[in-house]
């Protein structure tokens, strides 16, 4: 998993409240499990026409965000079903960081785990970030996970809150299996423990 530190980018805004898994990546692409090729496929029925033509009104559609790294979105974001297609689809647009008020709690960890930061704000911060966005490509919001603050454009600065295990792995790019791997030398030492007691 890729590391965490810091990202400075153009931030995408999305006023959008209860936007679901299935926005994020509709069912059509969930016949795969490589975490590569999904960002096409990222707000599909939002982005495109049944034609497949990118509709022009669609934030990701507008030359400003076509490469944005940070999505600024309504509450409860990421709700519905658990498909971690839905992160991975984010990572491969090249969305490294969401900020919203709220987010549904299996799309919150499957973030974490696949390395991107989700931020959680209050309502007020939440606006101003949305406002910062609003300015198009030349307002990059900039977000220190060791520090734990977003820069906006102008020099101002929010905290957000995280919990340190999180921080953690994101900073040092642990995944499950990564901090399993983290813990071989305590584990081999286990190991040979049992077998030293014939219990192995």
């Amino acid at each position: 998993m890729d590391k965490f530190t810091t990202l400075e980018g153009v931030a995408a805004p999305m006023r959008i409240i209860n936007i679901d898994t299935d926005r994020i990546i509709p069912k059509q692409y969930l016949k795969t499990i490589k975490r590569t090729g999904l960002g096409k496929g990222l707000f599909a029925e939002m982005r495109y026409d049944d034609d497949g033509a990118e509709k022009p009104d669609f934030v990701l559609n507008q030359p400003a965000y076509r490469n944005a790294k940070i999505l600024v979105a309504g509450d409860n974001f990421g709700c519905g079903s658990s498909r971690e297609h839905a992160p991975w689809a984010l990572a491969d647009f090249g969305i490294r960081c969401v900020i919203s008020t709220s987010f549904a709690d299996i799309f919150f960890n499957n973030c974490a785990k696949n390395g991107i930061l989700a931020i959680v704000v209050a309502p007020e911060d939440l606006e101003k970030l949305f406002e910062d966005a609003e300015r198009g490509a030349n307002a990059t919001l900039s977000i220190d996970l060791e520090a734990q603050t977003i820069r906006g454009p102008d020099g101002g600065t929010l905290h957000f809150d995280i919990e340190p295990a999180r921080k953690h792995n994101l900073l040092n790019g642990l995944d499950e299996i990564g901090l399993t791997l983290e813990r071989t030398p305590a584990i081999d030492a286990y190991e040979a423990k049992l077998a030293a007691r014939g219990w192995a």
